[in-house]
């Protein structure tokens, strides 16, 4: 019997590689043009990083995330998300020097161990951007609109919902009325809302139970006890995003899953996942740093955004999205001599940049042009024993089906460049 891959785990096949690398490269681009450098964390950490940092009474820190104890006794953790190995790098390696404002990214897998669904597996890919140093309300919306024109270059098309969570100042006036609410309505709930009313009461607005959701409708909404500085602060955030046009509905019962949220955060929403509906969200969280050890009052704020279901986004709305020519050209070569020239004439054109293919082979001149077909090959070059005793070789256009000639009686390098202005 075959070894197959584990349940929540998946191949990225070379069909589904264009689409990947697609929206990797529109992101880089977005993101360079706000400033941003890129950053590469580990893939392990040491398991007190998460605890500290998501809380240790989440459902990620409690149920989901894959940890185990080293052969030095040390508990370690594959990482569940990507801010808090961004930070724990920023405090180590002394990445505040470069303040008053530090914009970073990272792009790779994360791992957490729940149900496997539609756009979100056991293993799952994340764009993770982050700001550290600067908690101005236009920051937030430009952080936002960020998010906004990746997707939009994407040619995505999603609704915003953003919400304040407040500060350490505000939140336990709110958190006290929201008890209060919830004292009342212990018996009609989940036994997970039971649970987190004691050990994270912000967390059971997020309950994806319908039955929940209905107790929660008349719940108290922490816009309304935010403190002075909280509620200017989301004032001018949302100023921000009107000046940028960028359309937003406000969500007052919207929460994060991570206990480092305050203030701003926001999602990135689409209806044509079904009710995986979010594709990316964000926040700010101004203690973060200090809570893990580093600079005090340094301010932060970002966002994910899921891959796979920008992937199958994608693939539903733009069938042929990311899909580029995978070469440039096919040297089809029939006989040893013909081979022979094609195979060093095929290493200088790539060393010139040129995307050429070519069978090794030396199949039938019917089996290289399927294979150059299923390389989606812009021109083939076609060079057999005649073509060499003419000291010519046939250039077709695969899209035209038009034809030219070649010459072959001058040096390699002569017939690569003239090869390549063909190309061009």
């Amino acid at each position: 019997m075959s070894i197959r891959a584990l349940k929540g785990f998946k191949d990225i096949l070379p069909d589904e590689a264009g689409v990947w690398q697609h929206i990797e490269a529109t992101a880089r681009e977005v993101f360079h043009r706000f400033g941003f450098t890129e950053i590469k964390v580990p893939i392990l950490e040491k398991t007190e990083l998460f605890a500290r940092s998501i809380g240790e009474a989440t459902d990620i820190v409690e149920k989901e995330m894959y940890s185990f104890t080293d052969r030095n006794g040390e508990s370690i953790t594959m990482r569940p998300e990507g801010t808090a190995s961004v930070l724990r790098a920023f405090i180590e390696h002394g990445l505040q020097v470069k303040l008053p404002v530090q914009k970073l990214y990272t792009i790779g897998p994360m791992f957490r161990h729940e149900r496997p669904q539609k756009g979100r597996l056991r293993q799952f890919h994340q764009m993770s951007v982050e700001v550290l140093g600067l908690d101005h309300p236009l920051l937030d919306a430009e952080v936002i609109a960020m998010g906004w024109l990746l997707l939009d270059e994407l040619g995505l098309s999603v609704s915003l919902q953003i919400n304040s969570l407040g500060c350490p100042a505000c939140r336990p006036a709110y958190k006290e009325a929201l008890l209060s609410f919830l004292a009342a309505r212990q018996d009609k709930v989940c036994e997970d809302c039971q649970r987190r009313s004691s050990t994270n009461p912000l967390r059971v607005l997020d309950c994806k139970s319908a039955h929940c959701q209905e107790q929660y409708q008349a719940a108290p909404s922490i816009l309304d006890h935010l403190c002075p500085d909280c509620a200017d602060h989301f004032r001018r955030t949302r100023a921000g995003l009107d000046l940028l046009a960028i359309p937003y509905q406000v969500n007052n019962f919207m929460v994060r899953g991570l206990d480092y949220y305050c203030r701003t955060t926001f999602e990135l929403l689409t209806d044509a996942l079904g009710a995986q509906s979010a594709v990316g969200a964000g926040g700010r969280y101004d203690g973060l740093v200090e809570q893990l050890g580093g600079p005090k009052n340094t301010p932060g704020i970002g966002f994910a955004l899921g891959m796979e279901r920008l992937v199958l986004l994608l693939s539903e709305q733009q069938p042929s999205a990311g899909l580029s020519q995978q070469a440039d050209l096919f040297v089809a070569a029939l006989g040893e001599a013909a081979g022979a020239k094609a195979f060093a004439l095929l290493h200088l054109l790539r060393k010139k940049g040129v995307r050429v293919a070519m069978d090794l082979a030396g199949r039938s001149l019917k089996s290289q042009m399927k294979q150059a077909d299923r390389v989606n090959a812009r021109y083939v070059l076609i060079m057999g024993e005649e073509e060499l005793a003419a000291n010519e070789a046939v250039l077709r256009d695969m899209a035209s089906k038009e034809q030219s000639s070649l010459s072959l009686a001058p040096a390699l390098d002569q017939v690569c460049a003239e090869l390549i202005k063909k190309l061009n």
